[in-house]
């Protein structure tokens, strides 16, 4: 999302909270003879899928007719605002979980539990139905795809380095980084410290064992692990490890210096490497998938794409439906060989896992994309959704990365940032929640 567009939307949060006070007792929706569904940038490429999926699904439910809009990544938030206020939303919308658990806070998404099948968490992967659990328990979002973030290594630097392979886990990235930077001059990995881009580096702090928040939603990371990690990002930067954009620039600009070959690894989905191959084929020759970055527990983040139902929507038992119609595990099936993605549904992660067994690839290129996706639903065993995205949750990464990288930047101490950081974090919550 572009920096402007970031702005508009937190300010406009503020004028949503009073928008949806009255929500408690559902305004008008303008009305409409078809159900309304938003998706996120999959047009004009998967058009194909989607309106064979609204045939099969409108040939089973006469007369339920569904008008698809899909929207780029950069704007579903602003039109979502702005429909709620013409009390216009759309029944079934594709959101990220940190914007859902946003709107449900502020009343503007249902409780799906009544609406849903006594078996429905039954059919998807436990780990990530529960991510769409509010901070009440509520169900306010169904799973739909998925991605595991692995580790693509460009192997030419790896043995300029001599180095047999990445680092597994966290704590053997320093003397990885240091190796690299002395051996080839390259760098080792590119996290990024923006504050409105990746939720990477908060992932990381989870994964060395921070506790981001407590029971009553106040800080958790002022703790002995959480000045441990600040230390261990702090220390990098300073060291000269990292690039230096890392505090200005985002995940856009660790692509972009993995494909000039400037960066030994880049921590991405296998559904990325297509680009790759487009992009940089000499960089992709060299490239090899590996895990992806862990720490004591072993466990991997899995990003969730997720399904709501706006309160706005006067047919919510339909919309319900039509979502987990979208999310049986035929549908995701093949979405998720289309996509190259994974699915959050059982059935369909069993389909996957036996066709890329059975398949044969004609290309090196596709032999590599095959072995990537094996390697993530592999990942996917060990895989949750590490940053709970509960209300505030990108205002706390915000704070969090701002302090570092004033500590990055050598203005305060590594343990500084943690007490501001843990000081301004808590003072929004006790307003938020008393």
């Amino acid at each position: 999302m572009l920096r402007s567009q970031r702005k508009f939307f937190v300010a406009g949060l503020v004028v949503l909270g009073a928008a949806l006070i009255g929500w408690g007792c559902r305004p008008k929706q303008a009305s409409s003879p078809d159900l309304q569904l938003w998706t996120l940038q999959l047009a004009p490429k998967f058009n194909p899928y989607m309106e064979g999926v609204i045939k099969n699904w409108q040939q089973n439910h006469p007369g339920a007719l569904v008008r698809w809009t899909d929207l780029p990544w950069g704007s579903v938030e602003r039109k979502l605002l702005a429909a709620v206020f013409a009390r216009t939303a759309p029944d079934v919308v594709n959101l990220n979980p940190p914007f859902a658990a946003n709107l449900a806070s502020k009343g503007g998404i249902s409780d799906l539990t009544p609406l849903l099948p006594d078996d429905i968490a039954d059919r998807y992967l436990p780990s990530v139905w529960e991510s769409g659990l509010d901070a009440e328990g509520r169900q306010i979002a169904i799973p739909w795809y998925l991605t595991v973030r692995l580790s693509l290594v460009n192997q030419q630097l790896l043995r300029q380095a001599e180095l047999d392979a990445p680092p597994r886990r966290w704590q053997d990235v320093p003397s990885y980084a240091r190796r690299i930077r002395e051996r080839t001059g390259r760098y080792g990995l590119f996290v990024t410290v923006v504050p409105d881009d990746s939720t990477e580096l908060l992932e990381s702090m989870v994964q060395m064992g921070v506790t981001l928040l407590d029971s009553r939603r106040r800080a958790g990371f002022a703790t002995p692990q959480g000045q441990r990690a600040f230390a261990f990002w702090t220390d990098l930067y300073r060291q000269g490890l990292l690039p230096r954009e890392v505090i200005s620039q985002g995940q856009k600009r660790a692509i972009e210096l993995y494909q000039s070959g400037e960066l030994a690894m880049l921590a991405s989905g296998a559904e990325f490497l297509r680009t790759i191959q487009t992009n940089a084929p000499a960089v992709a020759r060299v490239t090899n998938s590996y895990p992806p970055l862990v720490g004591g527990d072993g466990n991997a983040n899995v990003a969730v794409m997720t399904l709501v139902v706006p309160r706005q929507s006067r047919r919510q038992q339909e919309a319900v439906d039509f979502a987990l119609f979208l999310t049986n595990g035929v549908n995701q099936a093949t979405f998720a060989q289309q996509a190259k993605v994974l699915p959050s549904s059982r059935n369909a992660l069993r389909q996957i896992q036996i066709a890329l067994k059975a398949e044969r690839p004609e290309s090196r290129e596709a032999a590599q994309i095959r072995s990537a996706r094996a390697l993530s639903a592999k990942t996917l065993k060990r895989a949750k959704v590490l940053v709970p995205a509960l209300p505030g949750i990108k205002r706390l990464q915000s704070i969090i990365y701002t302090q570092l990288q004033l500590a990055m930047l050598d203005q305060i101490s590594s343990d500084e940032a943690v007490e501001e950081a843990a000081r301004q974090w808590n003072r929004y919550a006790e307003a938020r929640w008393p």
